[in-house]
């Protein structure tokens, strides 16, 4: 008997050396809560896309910048006396800032996709039909800036030289061309999202 008692007060000779203020501290802890406002930002989205996306959304706002500059450059040259000063009166200067519109328009469209894209998934269209419908798309806006660029080519040589228009026609021109060289790159991007999506 007296052997039970002593192997009783070994064992709650630990409890002893607890304070009840310390057992009872414990005891009434909270468990910590989530604040509302701890939210991370990955689970928003914006952190969940590659950065290839926000290397497009770069590449298409050059895009968007470009064609506005080549358009807008046709549509205000300063006028001269006994010269055309509108590009209206050429047919090919006429293509040109047609494409350059559809481009801008494209190009603004992509833009607000991609941003709705990475802030929402698939918030306007689905992944699967924005990656073909943007490597087709980018292939035809930029078959249109190299026709543009190649049909004001002879429209350039046969307007004189220091006017105003020819002015207008040679920066248009170049920023044409710009702007097809960035498409291109888009181009090759939407191609290896297409061909990442068929494989994988």
């Amino acid at each position: 008997m007296k052997e039970d008692s002593d192997v009783l007060a070994i064992a709650c000779r630990p409890m002893a050396n607890v304070s009840p203020v310390t057992a009872s501290s414990v005891a009434q802890q909270p468990f910590p809560t989530p604040s509302p406002f701890s939210f991370s930002v990955a689970s928003t989205g914006w952190s969940s896309r590659p950065s290839i996306h926000y290397t497009n959304l770069g590449l298409r706002f050059s895009v968007l910048l470009f064609s506005f500059v080549s358009a807008i450059s046709l549509a205000t040259p300063s006028k001269k006396k006994n010269q055309p000063s509108s590009f209206t009166a050429y047919p090919e200067l006429m293509y040109c800032f047609t494409v350059h519109i559809l481009a801008f328009l494209y190009t603004s469209f992509q833009l607000f996709k991609g941003i709705c894209d990475i802030a929402h998934r698939g918030f306007l269209i689905s992944d699967m039909i924005s990656d073909y419908m943007s490597f087709i798309l980018d292939q035809l806006v930029g078959y249109l800036l190299i026709s543009a660029s190649s049909v004001a080519i002879p429209v350039i040589l046969q307007i004189e030289k220091a006017t105003p228009l020819w002015t207008a026609a040679i920066i248009s021109n170049t920023m044409s061309f710009v702007t097809f060289l960035v498409i291109g790159i888009c181009t090759l991007l939407s191609g290896y999202k297409l061909c990442k999506r068929i494989i994988w």
